[in-house]
């Protein structure tokens, strides 16, 4: 292997990564190549030994990523991981796009590729709940800069399909800030309503409390919370990663938590939300 490709993991597609524009198409990477390697590995850490227990436990494993856009992480997961499982097991990666040529086109470069467990499904994050062509139990549900209550979407799927793991990138999260900005005016005579009083720290705030209701409603549900960032991606503010594993803990203290912190900043109107029954 060349030194400009010498950071490429062994068997990988060295067409999926052109594909990707990780490699130029003379097989070659730039400073903007090894960037995305890296937050592609990144992810891969945290996740590959997620799939691998659940291959020991049961002996395949199925995974939906929601908001796949390109299916970057799917393709990249199926790389590294995926296609060295044996055939005919029932192992299988679902991609859910609500932009109909980006399904196509993820389709045909999956076929091209001979990557025959990975399905593309042309449907929102919160109708594919309820969508036939989806097992009614999925091991390990991906959520990557799903917008704003697109990632809320993604953990009620997780919940209703008993997924094992989640791992999710939040973003974009603005409705928890507007119920703050129309509550304003009740809260003021909170030393608490300084924390957010101003646009832009509602805004920011909003993005917070929004990921800190959404750890404390996985621990509701039995799951372990772990909330770190990834590498690679400091230009960008949404570098938060959740992780939850499900380990049937005790729910009762982060459920009372959760209605704390739900009445203490005046979001009763979320309640129903955060607190998805399955």
């Amino acid at each position: 292997m060349s030194n400009k490709t010498y950071e490429i993991r062994p068997n990988q597609s060295v067409e999926l990564l052109k594909e990707l524009h990780i490699l130029t198409r003379d097989g070659k990477m730039n400073q903007d190549s090894r960037r995305k390697l890296k937050q592609v590995y990144h992810l891969f850490q945290f996740i590959e030994p997620l799939l691998a227990e659940v291959v020991r436990d049961r002996g395949a494993v199925t995974l939906v990523d929601h908001g796949a856009g390109k299916s970057y992480l799917g393709f990249i997961l199926y790389d590294l991981f995926f296609k060295a499982l044996p055939p005919g097991t029932g192992s299988r990666i679902y991609g859910i796009e609500t932009r109909a040529e980006l399904v196509d086109k993820s389709t045909a470069l999956a076929v091209r590729l001979g990557f025959e467990a990975m399905s593309f499904l042309n449907v929102s994050v919160a109708d594919s709940i309820a969508l036939a062509q989806l097992p009614e139990t999925i091991d390990v549900v991906t959520a990557l800069h799903a917008c704003d209550t697109a990632t809320d979407d993604a953990i009620r799927f997780a919940l209703e399909k008993r997924a094992r793991h989640m791992v999710l990138v939040p973003c974009c999260q603005a409705e928890v800030a507007g119920v703050l900005r129309r509550n304003k005016g009740k809260s003021l005579g909170s030393a608490l309503t300084e924390i957010y009083r101003h646009p832009l720290h509602t805004r920011e705030f909003g993005s917070q409390i929004t990921n800190v209701l959404r750890c404390l409603q996985l621990e509701a549900h039995g799951y372990q919370v772990t909330v770190t960032e990834l590498v690679g991606w400091e230009h960008s503010m949404k570098n938060e990663l959740i992780v939850a594993q499900y380990k049937d803990l005790p729910r009762k203290r982060p459920a009372e938590r959760l209605t704390e912190v739900l009445d203490t900043f005046g979001l009763d109107s979320l309640r129903e939300r955060f607190f998805t029954t399955v």
